[in-house]
């Protein structure tokens, strides 16, 4: 199990941005699915965005258009790119490697890192 990162986080007022990075402790090509995911205070883990080793993506309803995930294999780094911030968008966010069982289903492995906290307000 590759250990993960996660780092970019901060305050921002809405309607920035920012870009968040996860990086793997070894390399992730044979990663078969990466995901963004996000918890705010009270209440549950929610996945932000995933993508399969193959580069298809599959993103939030909530923020959808707002974000770009990406991954790098040569750089065993994944990212996620936030525009158009809004304060619900504050939360912890976390990365995560899995399996795409079928489009847009995914098993997700119960490894977590310490996250990477993003704060929206003015």
């Amino acid at each position: 199990q590759a250990q993960l990162v996660e780092s970019g986080g901060g305050l921002v007022q809405p309607g920035g941005s920012l870009t968040l990075s996860c990086a793997a402790s070894r390399n992730i090509f044979s990663i078969n699915t990466m995901g963004w995911f996000r918890q705010a205070p009270g209440k549950q883990r929610e996945l932000v965005a995933a993508i399969t080793s193959g580069g298809s993506t599959n993103e939030a309803d909530s923020v959808k258009g707002r974000v770009t995930i990406s991954r790098d294999n040569a750089k065993n780094t994944m990212y996620l790119k936030m525009n158009g911030l809004k304060p619900e968008d504050t939360a912890v966010y976390y990365c995560n490697t899995g399996i795409e069982l079928a489009p847009g289903s995914y098993y997700w492995y119960d490894y977590w890192g310490q996250g990477t906290q993003v704060t929206v307000s003015s």
